[in-house]
């Protein structure tokens, strides 16, 4: 999946939005680097006074504003700015549940969702274990693929025990948009 944060419809653009419509830029702060807000507020200001020019105008300063605050705020994570994405890059990820689970205040879908895909993934790998088992045993290529699926299967997941244990400063596990 492409970065969520980088899209049309991702968390910073929303942001960025509502910044605008509140003339308010304390709104879209919080999704950058706190050494990039001085650059965020001098656009803002320029950003407002644009949008009073008509209907190009507006349409114009906005772009320019989500593209600068969405460009800081992946120059925080790290992350090289690419322009902005269209909006719907998130139809087949979870990005869309987790926010809808933030916003109702109830995690009951995200978690049924997730516990189906990594019971559907663990079982998956489990089985094409289980199938490479009955090989021959002087087959060296069936041993070989047999040995990589099962150190796939006991790598994959640990990894996911251990994120699930994860003790990040933001008690977050990997940040990966």
């Amino acid at each position: 999946m492409p970065p969520h944060c980088d899209s049309m419809d991702g968390p910073v653009v929303k942001a960025a939005k509502r910044a605008l419509a509140a003339e308010n830029v304390n709104l879209v702060l919080p999704y950058v680097p706190k050494e990039s807000e001085h650059e965020v507020e001098g656009t803002f200001e320029r950003v407002v006074r644009a949008r009073k020019e008509g209907p190009a105008a507006r349409e114009m300063a906005n772009l320019y504003f989500y593209e600068t605050v969405v460009r800081l705020h992946r120059a925080g994570e790290g992350a090289a700015y690419t322009g902005l994405k269209p909006a719907g890059l998130a139809e087949c990820s979870f990005v869309p549940v987790a926010e809808a689970a933030i916003e109702s205040g109830s995690p009951g879908v995200l978690l049924k969702l997730l516990t189906e895909a990594v019971q559907a993934d663990v079982k998956r790998r489990f089985d094409r274990v289980i199938e490479l088992k009955a090989h021959d045993p002087t087959d060296v290529v069936a041993a070989r693929a047999c040995v990589q699926a099962m150190l796939g299967f006991v790598v994959s997941t640990n990894k996911l025990y251990e994120w699930t244990r994860s003790t990040a400063p933001t008690g977050n596990g990997p940040h990966e948009h």
